[in-house]
């Protein structure tokens, strides 16, 4: 009982920072466009992609960390600095407003950017003593 307590607080823990950090980004670092576009939760979640893949990476190849710490870290911060809900929300306003073309080019960015960015994550996770070893496994 003791164990799994501990889990979840250390997913709550990882949750606040990584959700205070999200609002401090969003809020606080003056990135606004005239179109509308949510460029603050478009880099939010594309460097949540890349921050995930390289975590999980070099922590399954290269170094060993207790799994409380791995969970409250992908689950906890990770899975609140990054929102799937507010990139759908965003988005719905942006059909809603009739703003097609940036809707399309955002969810174009958000998808394919984050697949981008989450495969070079596990490629530098993965790099090791001067050079890249297979994505996922050692050569």
């Amino acid at each position: 009982m003791r164990c799994i307590f501990m889990v979840y607080l250390f997913i709550g823990l990882g949750g606040i920072l990584g959700a205070v950090l999200r609002y401090g980004i969003g809020t606080w670092s003056g990135i606004q466009t005239e179109t509308g576009f949510p460029l603050p939760t478009l880099l939010i979640n594309l460097a949540g992609c890349f921050i995930l893949a390289f975590f999980y990476t070099i922590t399954t190849t290269r170094f060993t960390v207790h799994p409380h710490f791995r969970t409250s870290f992908g689950t906890g911060f990770v899975g609140s600095f990054t929102t799937f809900s507010t990139f759908g929300y965003e988005t719905l306003e942006l059909l809603q407003s009739g703003r097609y073309g940036l809707a399309a080019i955002y969810i174009a960015l958000s998808l394919i950017g984050g697949y981008i960015l989450a495969y070079a994550g596990i490629v530098l996770g993965s790099y090791e003593r001067g050079q890249f070893t297979r994505v996922g496994r050692k050569q």
